[in-house]
C-alpha cells in the first residue's frame, strides 16, 4: 500500500524501497489468500492502495490474457511505473488510476483486493462500503491488514520499546489503527458487507538480519512524523538504529513481526 489521504510515512525513494520489501514480506501469505478465495483466469481485479504493484503482479499471474487488473493509488508516480513494468511483464491486462478511491466512479469488479490501507484510515468503514460497492454479484471483497500487538524481538532489544512507541504512536495520532487487522470482521459488519466468509492470519519470525530492511525502513519512514508528535526525538532514532544495526551482526536475534490479518466475503 502506499499514500492515502491521512498517510504520514514518507513518500521518497527509501519508502517506495520499504513498500517493496515489505510486499516481498507477504507475498506466500497474500499468494495463499488469492488462491483460497479463487482468483482465476478472465476475472477482472481490483487492487485499492495498489503502491509498487506487487499484488497486480500476483493477481495478473492467476487471470492470464482474459483477465484484467487495475490498479488505484493516489501516489502517481509509483503506480504509473508500477504499471509500467507489469504491461512489458504480465500476461493480464494492467492499467492504472491515479485518484483517492472514495472520489472516483468505479465499474464493478470480481475481486476487489486491498492490503495495508485500512489501518491508516480514521473511518476504515466507510471505505470498505466503498469498495463493496463495487463488488460484482458473486464476486469476492479481499482485505489484509495488520495487528501489531505481538511485535517483539529475542533476544529483547534494550531499545525495543522505542519502536512500537514511534509506530503506533503515529498511527494513533493521525486517526489511524494500529490493530486494524483485528477489527476486520467486525468492520465488514460495520460496512453492512455482513460477517467474513473466511479468515487468514500469517505471521513472521525471522533473523533480525533478514527483516532489518523492513524493520530500518518502518522506523525511519515514520520518525519524522513521530519527532512533529513529540513522540520522540531525533537522539532516540539515531540510538534506536545504531542499536538495530548492531544486534543485526548477531544472527541468534530474532524478530516477530506484525500479524497479517486476511478476511473475505462473497457477494450473493
Amino acid at each position: 500500500m502506499t499514500a492515502t489521504p491521512s498517510y504520514v510515512l514518507a513518500r521518497t525513494s527509501d519508502e517506495y524501497r520499504r513498500l517493496r520489501t515489505q510486499s516481498k514480506l507477504w507475498e506466500p501469505a497474500t499468494t495463499r489468500l488469492l488462491d483460497q478465495v479463487g482468483v482465476a483466469p478472465g476475472m477482472a481485479c481490483l487492487d485499492v492502495g495498489c503502491g509498487p504493484g506487487e499484488v497486480m503482479r500476483l493477481l495478473a499471474e492467476r487471470v492470464g490474457g482474459t483477465g484484467s487488473v487495475t490498479g488505484v493509488d493516489v501516489d502517481g508516480a509509483i503506480g504509473r511505473e508500477a504499471v509500467e513494468i507489469l504491461r512489458a511483464t504480465a500476461g493480464a491486462r494492467v492499467e492504472f488510476v491515479e485518484g483517492n478511491v472514495h472520489e472516483l466512479d468505479l465499474p464493478e469488479f470480481d475481486v476487489v483486493y486491498v492490503r495495508l490501507v485500512l489501518m491508516h484510515l480514521a473511518d476504515p468503514v466507510a471505505l470498505l462500503r466503498k469498495l463493496w460497492s463495487s463488488v460484482a454479484s458473486g464476486g469476492v471483497l479481499v482485505v489484509q491488514d495488520y495487528d501489531t500487538a505481538g511485535m517483539d524481538s529475542w533476544p529483547r532489544l534494550p531499545g525495543w520499546d522505542e519502536f512500537g512507541r514511534v509506530m503506533d504512536g503515529v498511527f494513533e495520532q493521525t486517526g489511524g489503527d494500529p490493530r486494524c487487522g483485528l477489527h476486520l470482521p467486525q468492520h465488514f459488519v460495520d460496512a453492512g458487507v455482513g460477517v467474513p466468509d473466511g479468515t487468514d492470519v500469517s505471521g513472521v519470525l525471522a533473523p533480525l538480519a533478514d527483516t532489518i530492511g523492513f524493520l530500518r525502513g518502518s522506523y525511519t519512514s515514520a520518525l519524522p512524523a513521530a519527532i512533529r508528535f513529540g513522540i520522540t526525538t531525533q537522539a532516540n532514532g539515531d540510538g534506536f538504529l545504531a542499536e538495530l544495526t548492531a544486534a543485526a551482526e548477531d544472527h541468534a536475534n530474532h524478530v516477530r513481526l506484525p500479524t497479517l490479518v486476511g478476511v473475505h466475503k462473497r457477494k450473493p
